[in-house]
């Protein structure tokens, strides 16, 4: 079985055995952080393959070379405030994906960031045992290394029975975010429900997302756009959401560990400068 991510304009990449071999369209076309941060103007088949043979050479993705410790990518993303959380112990672990793995249960900050800080949308990975050992060496859980199934509801209840309670979870569907929500009751935990990879949800489903998550990525997504009514929000142009006092607690949290100066100011939101989103928004 190939390895399948989704990343860079949504675009579907397919790798096997360390080489990409397919890449799909982009649904995207211009991203404003890869604009900034890569200076890809446009986003194209070609620059998608580039991309993802950079991540393959210069980290190890998707091969038995894989570093899992590496530096913030962003200051705000998923993985960079569960990393700060745990090291804030405002999280007791967190469950996330990690190709060549899956799902993983880890409450060793510099993992998380680790395996999450430059991950695009996973959608279907095998086991790569080198990944899985070093993983495993840092302290991380590997929910089912046999397959590398990813997994977060079961991953939240492995949780579960190991004593966590605080655990951050980062979910790609509005209906697995529905499930833990009532998981939550159900096993008396304390979640945080991080949405991500939401680019092309449709309306309803980020209508899910919004009345479920307590912190959800803008992507490319306008439905999101248009539905959040966030407590805090980081960034304007792919912005972090918070929709519920405990994930504004966690994205302020994270904030104390940006270096660079930050603005605090209060004002209704989102706010969204047309000139400053992904293009075109889905």
């Amino acid at each position: 079985m190939p390895h399948i991510m989704e990343l860079l304009g949504k675009t579907r990449v397919i790798v096997k055995d360390g080489k990409v071999i397919e890449v799909g369209e982009p649904e995207v076309k211009w991203c404003p952080l890869f604009a900034k941060i890569r200076g890809i103007q446009k986003i194209t088949p070609e620059e998608v393959r580039k991309n993802m043979e950079f991540r393959i050479s210069d980290f190890g993705m998707f091969t038995d070379k894989r570093r899992l410790e590496l530096e913030d990518f962003v200051g705000f993303g998923a993985s960079e405030v569960m990393m700060t959380g745990l090291s804030r112990g405002l999280l007791d672990t967190t469950v996330t994906a990690c190709e060549g793995a899956g799902t993983v249960i880890s409450n060793n900050p510099t993992l998380v960031q680790g395996m999450g800080g430059r991950m695009s949308g996973l959608v279907e990975t095998e086991p790569i045992d080198a990944i899985i050992n070093g993983i495993t060496e840092r302290g991380g859980i590997v929910l089912d290394p046999s397959t590398a199934k990813m997994d977060p509801v079961a991953g939240v209840k492995k949780a579960a029975e190991l004593g966590y309670k605080k655990i951050a979870v980062t979910v790609a569907f509005a209906e697995t975010a529905k499930e833990l929500r009532k998981l939550e009751v159900e096993l008396g935990l304390d979640l945080i429900i991080i949405g991500v990879h939401v680019t092309g949800l449709d309306r309803e489903e980020a209508q899910t997302f919004v009345e479920n998550a307590d912190i959800v990525t803008g992507c490319a997504s306008k439905p999101v756009r248009d539905l959040v009514k966030p407590l805090a929000q980081v960034g304007t142009a792919v912005p972090l959401f918070a929709l519920t006092q405990k994930g504004k607690e966690l994205v302020i949290e994270r904030a104390k560990d940006i270096q660079s100066p930050i603005l605090i100011n209060t004002m209704k939101l989102p706010v969204l400068p047309e000139h400053k989103q992904p293009r075109e928004l889905k």
